[in-house]
């Protein structure tokens, strides 16, 4: 297994990490049995950074990763790092009622996800996104409140602007910034990721393929589930949907050229986007986790990288990445 750092003050992880989001919620039913058994893989395969949300079927990734870790090999638990985003708040129907920042709320939230993943710490804690009613200096600060107390080792943010990310490493240090980033949502490269950079904080990378659009696996006839949220997402449907899945077309062509698939080579280019960017691959099966490790033998050149800049441009895409609702609340968005 490769690896990166967390930034100039976090630990080291895999190169890359999994995100555990998919199998509790958002893409549909999933197999419980077959999730562990993925989640055991990738801590056997040595991917030691493990990305979760309280708010993922409300506890229930949480659960699961840990349970998956109280029956995994003593030296892959030993290994496992835990990156929790917090802070969305949902109803009994699966509802969103917003974001909570408060520094009573941050603790609170930190309770019970301790609890959930039966552990004493966790690794990188961050609100999933900012709560626009609290500056984000109070909620970082209760994060560094947490580090102090030992129930946090980390520090990270998602889904912020370059502005809110100064602020934020005004206040404590800054492990990672967790925000979208793959051949098709590169927003971040303007000001995001510079800032970032100056700052010495990594970025986590979600999304790498755009919930499974530029997989390779979609297809122009395929209906998401009554669960799955990518039936609502703009990408996913009627002429977006063409053209996007037009430009995966492209990309396969590159990647037939390589001998390697097309999840491989869009994973493959987040990574040589720099060090610094470590890409979450949200693997439910472990087939699919298999291929996205493949990754990590993908090696581009500058032919290669040339020749998938032609096949998917920056801003090539079409629709936004999320519905508007929830687009309302990415201050990464806010211009």
């Amino acid at each position: 297994m490769l690896h990166r750092t967390l930034g100039t003050t976090g630990p080291q992880v895999s190169a890359l990490g999994l995100g555990c989001m998919g199998m509790s919620a958002l893409y549909g039913d999933a197999d419980r049995a077959e999730s562990i058994a993925t989640l055991h893989a990738a801590l056997d395969a040595g991917v030691t950074l493990l990305d979760t949300g309280d708010f993922y079927g409300m506890g229930h990734n949480e659960i699961l990763i840990g349970e998956a870790l109280r029956s995994a090999p003593a030296h892959a638990r030993e290994q496992a790092l835990t990156s929790v985003k917090f802070g969305a708040l949902r109803d009994p129907d699966g509802g969103w009622s917003g974001y909570d920042g408060r520094p009573a709320a941050v603790k609170n939230f930190a309770a019970y996800s301790l609890q959930r993943l039966g552990t004493d710490h966790i690794d990188v804690y961050r609100i999933a996104r900012v709560d626009p009613d609290v500056p984000i200096e109070e909620t970082v600060g209760a994060i560094a409140e947490l580090v102090e107390a030992g129930h946090v080792r980390h520090i990270g943010l998602s889904e912020v602007s370059a502005e809110t990310l100064r602020r934020a490493a005004a206040v404590a240090p800054i492990t990672d910034l967790q925000i979208e980033y793959s051949l098709i949502s590169r927003g971040i490269e303007d000001e995001i990721l510079p800032a970032a950079r100056e700052l010495g904080i990594a970025t986590t990378a979600y999304g790498v393929l755009s919930r499974g659009l530029i997989s390779g696996h979609w297809s122009r006839d395929r209906k998401p589930g009554a669960n799955d949220f990518r039936g609502l997402s703009p990408r996913f449907n009627g002429d977006n949907l063409a053209r996007n899945l037009a430009l995966v077309d492209a990309l396969r062509k590159v990647a037939d050229g390589k001998g390697v698939s097309v999840a491989q080579i869009a994973i493959a280019w987040v990574l040589a986007q720099g060090a610094d960017i470590i890409p979450l691959v949200g693997a439910r099966r472990r087939d699919r986790l298999a291929e996205a490790l493949g990754a990590l033998e993908v090696t581009l050149d500058a032919d290669d990288l040339t020749a998938i800049e032609e096949a998917v441009p920056a801003g090539a895409a079409a629709g936004e990445r999320y519905p508007a609702a929830q687009m309302a609340h990415l201050d990464s968005e806010r211009k």
